[in-house]
C-alpha cells in the first residue's frame, strides 16, 4: 500500500494540481482562508508567481485566487498525479 505525501500549498509550481488536505492556519486567517475556498477536498491548480515567487496566483473553485507564499504554508496538499 502506497503512503501519501502531503506538501505545503507554497511548495507548488506553476501548472501543478493539487487537493486541499488541511488548512493548519489559527484564529482570523484560518476563517479567510477557508471562505477563499480551502476546505479539505478542494481541487486547485498553480496558474503562476509573481516575479520574485510571491504571490502565487491560483484557481480554486473556478476563480483566481492570488495567496502570499506565507500563507500558502498553512494550507497541506495532495498533489495530482
Amino acid at each position: 500500500m502506497s503512503q501519501v505525501k502531503h506538501k505545503r500549498l507554497s511548495d507548488l509550481h506553476p501548472g501543478e494540481s493539487a487537493t486541499v488536505v488541511e488548512v493548519q492556519a489559527k484564529g482570523p486567517v484560518r476563517r479567510r482562508l477557508l471562505e477563499m475556498g480551502f476546505i479539505r477536498g478542494a481541487h486547485l491548480k498553480i496558474e503562476k508567481l509573481a516575479p520574485l515567487g510571491d504571490p502565487m496566483e491560483l484557481v480554486i473553485k473556478g476563480y483566481h485566487l492570488s495567496l502570499r507564499r506565507e500563507e500558502g504554508d498553512c494550507i497541506l496538499v495532495t498533489q495530482a498525479q
